[in-house]
């Protein structure tokens, strides 16, 4: 299985204002630094997380429809299952109805079965192709251990500019981090 981002982002989990304030930045000369933090920090989160921060849309490609006719989709939370396309041997595209499948967009990763007795010939490799709108939503919608999470990354990003330094005490960070993040964790697919 192949994510692939189709739509970034339109907005982040945290303004500028909130992560200049809880990194205690003042003045304007490192906006450009605090918006690319703001970023990293995002991808950082979902990254380790399994899980879209705001919406975006994302492409799922697999190979072939697996036994069981169950697809998982990653990342979560699924708003909507946009197309389902299955490309024949050929390459001969087919778009699937929604009502041959079923979307289960309550579990992580979110899930989507085709209906019983329903087969496409798909090609052995990237046969299918499952576009999807993911994410919590708007900003607001985050939930707050994961903002606390990106600003923590970024206050400490601000602070620390090397990937290392002999003597830094990074465990508090990266523990806090990682405590924040725990309950959201999906477990990887393969």
């Amino acid at each position: 299985m192949v994510a692939i981002l189709v739509t970034a982002p339109q907005a982040e989990p945290v303004t500028r204002d909130e992560a200049k304030a809880h990194a205690r930045i003042d003045g304007n000369a490192e906006d450009g630094r605090v918006d690319a933090l703001i970023t990293a920090a995002r991808m950082e989160v979902e990254n380790r997380t399994g899980r879209a921060l705001v919406t975006q849309g994302w492409r799922i490609v697999r190979d072939g429809v697996p036994r069981g006719g169950v697809i998982r989709l990653a990342p979560a939370p699924i708003q909507s299952v946009d197309a389902v396309t299955v490309y024949a041997q050929d390459g001969t595209p087919t778009v699937v109805s929604s009502d041959d499948y079923e979307v289960d967009s309550a579990s992580a990763p979110g899930r989507l079965k085709f209906a019983a007795g329903r087969f496409w010939g798909a090609r052995a490799m990237n046969g299918i192709e499952v576009d999807v709108t993911v994410g919590y939503g708007d900003p607001e919608d985050v939930p707050a251990p994961l903002k606390q999470a990106v600003l923590l990354l970024i206050a400490y990003w601000f602070e620390e500019r090397e990937a290392a330094r002999v003597g830094a005490v990074t465990e508090p960070v990266t523990s806090g981090v990682a405590a924040l993040l725990a309950p959201y964790r999906m477990p990887r697919l393969a």
